[in-house]
């Protein structure tokens, strides 16, 4: 099986939805426009995520590596009594892919783009930071710089913060 691609805009939706112990650490991957809402993001994303499984739809496929054979072995031990292991097959690996999902996520960020937003990576604040933050929720995305970072809520939602 395909390990799971963290695209920016699932891992927005994904980390409103995990709670602060099992994120904090976590960067917050998502889209970003400073100005906007993050009921705007979740909107614009939601639209786009539509958008581009209509125009670029799942086209789940199976594929099966080969099977290995393990040859048959004769093993005695010391009064010439053996013992024969071996001689079967083992069946190949099956593993599911959409060969479609690159193309997808390149239609949702090209959808993203039209409306101004660019994918970010925002790292997780220090433990200092985050406890000397007054508990809040960001609701409009502000301009990011090198010191900005997240803190995560226990409700699921984040606040950034610009650290110094």
């Amino acid at each position: 099986m395909k390990p799971i691609s963290l695209r920016p805009s699932r891992t927005a939706f994904a980390l409103m939805l995990v709670s602060l112990g099992a994120a904090a650490c976590a960067p917050l991957n998502t889209y970003y426009k400073p100005g906007a809402s993050v009921a705007q993001v979740n909107r614009a994303t939601t639209a786009c995520e539509v958008k581009a499984l209509r125009d670029v739809p799942i086209s789940t496929q199976v594929r099966r590596g080969p099977p290995r054979y393990v040859p048959q072995r004769r093993r005695c031990n010391a009064d010439n009594k053996c013992r024969y292991t071996g001689g079967f097959y083992v069946p190949g690996r099956v593993e599911t892919f959409d060969p479609n999902e690159g193309l997808r996520n390149r239609v949702e960020g090209q959808c993203m783009a039209d409306q101004g937003f660019a994918p970010v990576s925002i790292p997780a604040c220090p433990n200092n930071v985050a406890r000397a933050a007054p508990p809040r929720a960001t609701t409009t995305l502000p301009a990011l710089n090198s010191n900005s970072c997240v803190i995560r809520n226990n409700n699921g939602s984040f606040q950034i913060v610009t650290r110094g």
